[in-house]
């Protein structure tokens, strides 16, 4: 249970950090280093995070779909932690 549970968190977080590089890449202006460089100077890291997670979403349907609740949940799990992150981003 704990296991599946560690696997949905773990590729929640890896699909966050895939959406937030492919969102850098690709609907950027620039490239990923200059990119990143304004987002850092801009105190953008809550937004990029935010529009990174998108692919979570698609994460939680395909286990759900499979009948893996337990990934799932850790899928959900890791969204909360990202959403906790962008607050700190957003406040602080």
């Amino acid at each position: 249970m704990y296991k599946q549970m560690l696997i949905g968190f773990i590729l929640s977080l890896l699909a966050t950090i895939a959406g937030s590089y492919l969102y850098l890449e690709f609907f950027s202006r620039e490239g990923f280093e200059q990119a990143w460089k304004l987002m850092l100077e801009n105190k953008l890291q809550g937004m990029v995070l935010s529009l990174g997670a998108i692919p979570n979403l698609l994460l939680f349907f395909v286990f759900l779909k499979r009948r893996e609740e337990y990934k799932a949940r850790g899928v959900l799990f890791g969204v909360v932690l990202v959403a906790f992150v962008v607050l700190y981003y957003r406040f602080i």
